[in-house]
């Protein structure tokens, strides 16, 4: 058998992580979408644990066609039964149930003994198999089971008419040459293993879940249990974007594929992050912002001249148009004269290095640089900008019980100076308005931010802004321990800008004509 089966418990194991609870409608889209990525089994639910999980689960098996719908139950009839209520209507339905074998689960938890659980284990299969031919049955903490004791219950599981027996590293504990070794003992020691396929469910305590399915696949297991980011109880389980694309990607060395159609992952990865509100970490394997994001000069030179040397996945194969290069304080000149160059600049190397040294100043003050960024750096960095209205004056009055108002005055470079007030949401606000009466420039906000330079109370603050002139977006910058005064200067800043660079389209469109 050379397909991995992917078994996703996101709806299930992974909806258990604090704070990642779904209603039953979320679960259906977060369903629907699982099966267009083509999961083989989805773990709907818990039917007995809530009325709310058991409709969950109803649905998704009335509703969600292709995949296999498991639902879990403890080993115990009446949760068999309400598994099989839940699921009865599902095109192919799985009663997945489980009991844990390990002494340390037997003593304090379960209360049983040895002889005790794999009695139960056994009769709960048999009572699974009068609704359904496909049972699934988990020991739960079998890493930490005794072995022989283990063999056993698999054995017997098996014979009772388990198609699917589950090893679950309950707790994150194991190394992945230990788990990869546990997997390759059963398989040499339980006679009967081959009538049924031996899945693993492990979870991330240590940071090792997805290392530790490899390491069962690689020694014959051909079921993965997965979540989508990697959701689930405690620390998690193993990711299923970072499984798939393991095997995917070093296939030759697995010798195993899956069915997943790895262009849906981003999309499920995004959809079950925002209805379970766990964002997903920037620097996450597969799924994360920066994943396929280039900073460095020396990985972008090399991405730039052949891609493979940084990337050993392409961003088309998970469902992203194309990777990004990232322009920062680490970027090098390779990476920022092609960027230059896609916005319509052909530079000589002196003018490039004159450039440079600026996009590297703004660099280390500002985290990313933008295109409308690059392009000014460009127009200041080659001529001066000239500041046709320069900040010569301001009075802002503010607090709870007052409605902010701000009064500026603006120095035309002609030397004429215009005053005006105004009210506003508040003093940045107000005091953005009266520069817009002074200048004619009604621009839209449509970011600020205040980044602090130095420490202390009197630090200097460095306020950056982006106003959209008409189809034009401007950046502005300014610095000044009072931030109202930084706040007003960024804004004069951005329109500077932007008076500029209509005055320069106009004249070009004027000299277009005198030329015909």
């Amino acid at each position: 058998m050379n397909q991995v089966i992917i078994f996703d418990t996101t709806l299930r194991d992974g909806e258990q992580s604090p704070g990642a609870s779904l209603n039953h409608e979320e679960k259906l889209i977060i369903a629907e979408q699982l099966a267009r990525l083509q999961v083989d089994v989805i773990e709907a639910g818990f039917p007995i644990a809530s009325d709310g999980d058991f409709r969950a689960v109803r649905e998704i098996a009335q509703k969600v066609c292709g995949p296999t719908i498991a639902a879990l139950a403890r080993a115990i009839q009446k949760d068999i039964d309400r598994a099989w209520e839940a699921i009865q209507a599902a095109q192919k339905p799985r009663i997945h149930t489980f009991i844990a074998t390990s002494d340390i689960h037997l003593q304090y938890k379960l209360k049983k003994s040895r002889q005790e659980v794999l009695q139960q284990a056994v009769e709960a299969v048999r009572y699974a198999r009068k609704y359904v031919s496909d049972v699934e049955f988990s020991a739960e903490d079998a890493f930490r089971s005794n072995r022989d004791y283990l063999c056993q219950v698999v054995s017997e599981v098996i014979k009772a008419g388990a198609t699917t027996v589950n090893i679950p590293d309950t707790v994150g504990y194991a190394i992945p040459s230990e788990f990869g070794n546990l997997i390759a003992y059963l398989f040499e020691h339980v006679p009967n293993i081959a009538d049924a396929v031996i899945s693993v469910h492990c979870h991330n305590d240590l940071g090792l879940a997805v290392a530790n399915s490899l390491a069962a696949v690689q020694n014959g297991a051909r079921q993965v249990e997965c979540t989508i980011n990697g959701l689930g109880e405690r620390a998690g389980n193993a990711a299923l974007e970072e499984v798939v694309m393991a095997l995917a990607t070093r296939r030759a060395l697995f010798g195993v594929t899956t069915g997943i159609k790895t262009e849906e992952i981003m999309k499920t990865s995004r959809l079950v992050s925002h209805l379970t509100g766990m964002i997903v970490q920037k620097n996450k394997a597969i799924v994360g912002e920066n994943a396929f994001a280039h900073e460095s000069g020396i990985h972008q030179d090399g991405f730039l001249k052949e891609k493979s040397t940084y990337e050993i996945m392409t961003p088309e194969s998970i469902g992203l148009k194309e990777s990004k290069l990232v322009l920062g304080k680490h970027s090098g000149r390779h990476a920022f004269s092609e960027r230059l160059k896609e916005l319509g600049y052909n530079l000589a190397p002196e003018e490039l290095e004159k450039v440079f040294i600026k996009f590297k100043d703004l660099a280390d003050k500002k985290k990313e640089i933008f295109d409308e960024d690059l392009r000014l750096l460009v127009e200041e960095g080659l001529q001066q900008i000239p500041e046709t209205y320069t900040l010569e004056y301001i009075q802002i009055s503010s607090g709870d019980k007052t409605i902010p108002t701000s009064t500026v005055g603006l120095r035309r470079a002609d030397g004429e100076v215009f005053l005006e007030a105004s009210y506003g949401d508040g003093p940045v606000d107000a005091t953005y308005k009266c520069i817009d009466q002074i200048t004619g420039m009604s621009g839209k906000l449509l970011s600020y931010s205040i980044q602090s330079a130095t420490v202390g109370k009197d630090a200097l603050g460095n306020v950056y802004i982006q106003v959209q002139f008409d189809d034009q977006i401007i950046t502005g910058r300014s610095s000044s321990s009072d931030i109202i005064i930084a706040s007003a200067n960024a804004y004069l800043n951005a329109i500077n800008k932007a008076l500029y660079i209509n005055g320069r389209e106009k004249k070009k469109e004027k000299d277009e004509v005198l030329c015909q």
